[in-house]
């Protein structure tokens, strides 16, 4: 709902200035959730992998965000171009998404819209989490989130369905990326929310191991996207901190 322009200020500093499209100007809903997602980020961009805040208000009537400017594109664009920066550097982009997803949630909030197109890598394999504008208020406890906005082919299947949903819905973003990453295909493919929840719901038939696609996986790494992907919240990763330790013991890197 907005577009990224190259900016720079007196002195030359670039910066990346997200400017919401001007259609959406009375769109009640559409602002609220880009001044959320400002304000969201203006709280947790304090970290190395988080792109970084600088302002926000409105220019023209137009709502703003300035942030960092990164010197690169985001996964889904390089991992579609077979850019080599994503094979250099596919153990630290693991690692660090995990690492930015644990600083968001110690932060007190969840992303809830985890995605390769969400994760900025830069030309040397650094990344940057952006796109905050669905994050929520991490809930002591399973909540009812009702009608939430996404992208289904990441949203866990208790999102799908309507049910409880907390933090461990960020997790199972986390493990159809990664899953992604290492085989070049989704975990679960559908062309809506209906087929994709089905193709969850029908797993035992239709989901395929990632060492059954990718050979070349170590199998303790993918024992730890699997666990990102169970089925039931219960059964994943119920902190963050304990996927972040066990990829580094399974792919720890310079």
């Amino acid at each position: 709902m907005a577009d990224i322009w190259h900016a720079s200020d007196a002195q030359g500093q670039a910066y990346a200035l997200r400017l919401m499209h001007k259609s959406l100007r009375f769109n009640f809903f559409a602002k609220k959730r880009f001044f959320r997602g400002c304000e969201v980020l203006s709280q947790i961009h304090n970290h190395e992998y988080v792109v970084s805040y600088v302002d926000h208000g409105k220019l023209n009537g137009q709502p703003f965000c300035v942030m960092e400017y990164v010197e690169g594109d985001n996964l889904k664009m390089l991992f579609a171009r077979g850019d080599d920066v994503v094979t250099e550097f596919v153990g630290n982009i693991l690692i660090d998404m995990a690492i930015a997803l644990q600083h968001v949630h110690d932060s007190g909030f969840m992303h809830m819209d985890f995605k390769p197109e969400n994760v900025m890598v830069s030309r040397n394999g650094n990344v940057r989490l952006v796109d905050f504008d669905l994050a929520m208020p991490r809930p002591p406890k399973p909540t009812k989130m009702g009608r939430t906005p996404g992208t289904p082919a990441y949203m866990a299947p208790e999102q799908l369905q309507r049910k409880l949903v907390d933090h461990r819905a960020d997790i199972w973003a986390y493990g159809v990326t990664a899953y992604e990453l290492l085989t070049d295909r989704k975990p679960f493919s559908g062309e809506s929310g209906k087929e994709i929840l089905q193709a969850q719901l029908n797993r035992d038939a239709l989901f395929l191991l990632p060492r059954s696609v990718n050979p070349e996986l170590p199998a303790n790494l993918e024992k730890i996207v699997l666990k990102c992907l169970e089925q039931e919240p219960e059964n994943r990763y119920q902190d963050i901190t304990y996927l972040v330790r066990d990829l580094e013991g399974a792919l720890y890197v310079a």
